[in-house]
């Protein structure tokens, strides 16, 4: 095998042939540092690099430290609550209008340059009397020191502020509010808009109801009654024009919470927190008498032209004691009478014999009397849509063993009582109105409204109209009769036609207390309106009562608001 080699020539490389002229080189580019002599990196510029990193790292550690360990918690803190923080937006409250779209509940925000400044509205009222009870109060969300909303919504206290809070409240919304670590905000958003509450028209007229309560409040006071109520509904609908009691309370202390103003209220003799109208218990007197005349028309037991003596009084003989008869007085003597003047003129005597019976006249009895009584819608409340209305209570013999045990049984007084409208009688001003609105209207009783223009729902009455229109004769009699006995004549006011009839009632140990009451309805040839208006504890014998005292509010109502009365 032939193996050829490579001859390698070689030779010794001379300093000139390193170190060549660099500019003699063709395409010499002095950007890259050709033909340049590179000298190794110092020991001072390196060292210097070194420390620079370590001073760099020591204080990146430092900070971390600060942030981590010394401050982590606060920062934490701020981190988690100021990142995404989200703020109530307070919805408004629903306005409160009258009848007539006068507003009587709105809203205002507190002055910027106020201490109470809230992020939420503030309750105003109409500032006309009488409305208290029947608009009552609301209280506002509040915070925690921290300015956590533990209550974040109003609250309906009182009145239609509480009964038609879900109408009223709406619903809040939300903001996020983002920030730094630092506090600034960097961006707002609103994530669920606020939806402001319904507005509420009412039935009432505010100008009728706060008339009605300064003429009733008036006469209070000169008469020395220490309180009453006053209420007006449309036998037609149901709807209630006015509804007040008296004395009320300030609104606007209650609202912003005055507890000085509170406990005051809390503590007065004239209990001005209690709505009397729907609350109050008052014992009726001589106002029950057309539920129990109709009611023996119904049963047929007496017509309505039946002469009945009045002597001035029933004396009833006691089988064990001959020498210590019953005697059952009347208030005067009215001589013979038939339902409709009994009825103007109110007579004790006519009403114990329809009632309990007597001589040869058949009475209702006590059972009648009863059912007669709840037909009327007494003994339970009528369903207004107003919190702590009171029932009342109709005397039977049920009821009396109840409250005065087995060993004093019912006896004929008390059904002659009972169907004058004492003993253990009570009833409401609202129970009142709607059961005289029902003899207005030939039946209907009605679930009083507060909404204007709703449909009330309501139940007949089992009583032919026929014989509510005895009662209404009698009614209007006792403002029309030239009669010195009649009741109701202080109402025979020009320019408007009412049927009256008028109620006193004793109170006390030795009767020395009176209630007044005055109940009618108008025009009295097509009803329209009915009302019931009740003035409590005055002296007895108090000559001026509940009926001269509406004289003023009657004359009123024909000059500034015709369209009631026409």
């Amino acid at each position: 095998m032939l193996f050829w080699k490579r001859r390698i020539v070689s030779h010794e490389i001379a300093p000139d042939e390193v170190f060549l002229d660099s500019s003699n080189l063709p395409g010499r580019d002095d950007g890259q540092f050709e033909g340049v002599v590179v000298r190794p990196v110092s020991t001072f510029a390196m060292t210097g690099v070194g420390v620079a990193c370590v001073l760099i790292v020591s204080f990146f550690i430092a900070r971390a430290y600060d942030l981590q360990v010394v401050h982590g918690a606060a920062y934490a803190t701020i981190s988690e609550n100021n990142r995404l923080d989200k703020h109530t937006l307070f919805a408004l409250r629903g306005i409160i209008y009258d009848r007539n779209g006068r507003a009587l509940a709105w809203n205002e925000a507190a002055p910027a340059a106020s201490a109470s400044t809230t992020p939420f509205a503030l309750r105003s009222y109409s500032s006309l009397p009488g409305l208290s009870h029947l608009l009552g109060f609301v209280r506002y969300p509040k915070a925690d020191a921290q300015g956590v909303w533990w209550r974040d919504t109003y609250a309906g206290v009182a009145g239609v502020e509480q009964s038609f809070d879900s109408t009223l409240a709406g619903v809040n919304g939300a903001r996020i509010i983002e920030t730094d670590a630092h506090g600034t905000v960097q961006e707002r958003g609103i994530i669920a808009p606020p939806r402001d509450g319904n507005p509420l028209h009412l039935s009432i007229d505010s100008d009728v109801q706060s008339k009605l309560y300064s003429v009733l409040s008036t006469h209070a006071r000169e008469q020395h009654f220490t309180g009453g109520a006053g209420v007006i509904i449309d036998v037609r609908t149901g709807e209630v024009l006015a509804l007040t009691s008296y004395p009320e309370y300030d609104l606007s202390m209650f609202v912003n919470g005055d507890a000085s103003a509170i406990a005051s209220a809390s503590r007065s003799a004239g209990s001005p927190l209690l709505d009397r109208a729907i609350s109050g218990l008052y014992v009726p007197g001589s106002i029950v008498k057309p539920i129990f005349a109709s009611a023996a028309l119904q049963e047929g037991i007496i017509s309505p032209d039946k002469i009945i003596i009045s002597t001035g009084k029933i004396v009833v003989q006691n089988p064990y004691d001959k020498t210590h008869p019953s005697i059952f007085r009347d208030w005067t003597v009215h001589g013979p009478i038939d339902m409709r003047t009994a009825i103007a003129v109110s007579s004790d005597e006519y009403f114990y014999t329809i009632g309990g019976g007597f001589g040869g006249q058949v009475g209702l009895g006590i059972s009648k009397i009863d059912h007669y009584a709840q037909q009327f819608g007494l003994g339970t409340t009528t369903r207004i849509a107003l919190s702590g209305e009171m029932a009342g209570v109709i005397p039977t013999p049920a009821w009396k063993q109840t409250v005065f045990g087995k060993d004093d049984p019912w006896r004929i007084g008390d059904t002659y009582h009972t169907a004058i409208g004492q003993y253990g009688f009570q009833i409401t001003p609202i129970q009142a109105a709607v059961y005289t609105a029902a003899i207005a209207n030939g039946g209907k009783l009605f679930v009083p409204q507060l909404i204007a223009s709703s449909t009330a729902p309501y139940r007949m009455v089992a009583i032919d109209d026929r014989n509510l229109a005895v009662v209404r004769e009698g009614m209007r009699m006792a403002v029309t009769s030239d009669r010195h006995d009649a009741t109701a004549k202080s109402l025979y006011i020009g320019g408007i036609h009412i049927a009256g009839k008028t109620g006193t009632a004793q109170l006390g140990t030795h009767n020395q207390w009176m209630n007044s009451w005055s109940i009618g309805f108008w025009p009295a040839e097509n009803p329209h309106y009915a009302y019931a208006v009740v003035l409590e504890h005055a002296p007895a014998g108090t000559a001026s009562g509940a009926a001269p005292g509406l004289v003023p509010f009657f004359q009123w109502l024909i000059q500034s608001h015709p369209e009631y009365v026409q």
